[in-house]
């Protein structure tokens, strides 16, 4: 009996520690010095007497991105340096008509999408077992959350041009485009893989390959 607390009473502690955290930042902010040469998780904090309004500032989310592109859209992120260590970001997004945003995750933040402008579909692909397409179309207005980590994309399916405002919880979320990473891989991910994995002829991800 007196093992049997013993090993209830280690097991509280070791619960304790493993959910002992910090629930907020340690100061008031972290403005990013954008000067210093030291690597860490987060960018170095500048003198807290020298930041100014500006750090907490961005102006530019009201100019067009270029579309002229293969995808027919561009991602415009809003730098500011005070967001450091707050764990949130955010983007402006144009699509030109028929634009995409091809599927790719996020592996460290949720994102929230407000569309702005014109009409959009946009949905995301649930993890296994199931891989379920959760998809809708958005209007002026609308809003939609792409869930951490999971597959999502976006496309203007307007005649006109389409625009978004995308707010992430990470102040670096990441971003992997599934055909860049799986096809653009460097060094390439050998062709015997892809074929195997996609059920196609090596000849087929050579040409998808040269894409990339």
């Amino acid at each position: 009996m007196a093992a049997k607390f013993l090993l209830l009473g280690l097991l509280a502690v070791t619960c304790s520690i493993a959910l002992a955290s910090d629930p907020s930042p340690l100061q008031d902010f972290c403005v990013a010095d954008p000067n210093s040469k030291v690597i860490v998780n987060g960018l170095v904090c500048k003198d807290p007497k020298l930041v100014q309004a500006n750090d907490f500032f961005f102006s530019g989310l009201n100019i067009p991105g270029n579309t002229s592109n293969q995808l027919g859209s561009q991602v415009t992120p809003a730098m500011i340096a005070g967001l450091n260590t707050l764990g949130i970001s955010v983007v402006r997004i144009d699509y030109a008509p028929m634009g995409v945003i091809p599927p790719h995750t996020h592996p460290r933040a949720s994102e929230i999408l407000t569309v702005l402008e014109g009409s959009l579909e946009v949905g995301f692909v649930t993890s296994n077992p199931g891989n379920r397409l959760i998809s809708k179309v958005l209007h002026k207005g609308d809003v939609f959350v792409f869930p951490i980590g999971l597959i999502h994309f976006q496309r203007n399916i307007g005649h006109g041009n389409a625009v978004s405002i995308s707010a992430l919880s990470s102040q670096n979320p990441g971003v992997i485009t599934i055909a860049n990473a799986v096809f653009g891989s460097t060094p390439p991910i050998s062709a015997d893989i892809l074929a195997k994995a996609f059920q196609v002829d090596k000849g087929i991800v050579a040409r998808i390959e040269l894409q990339f």
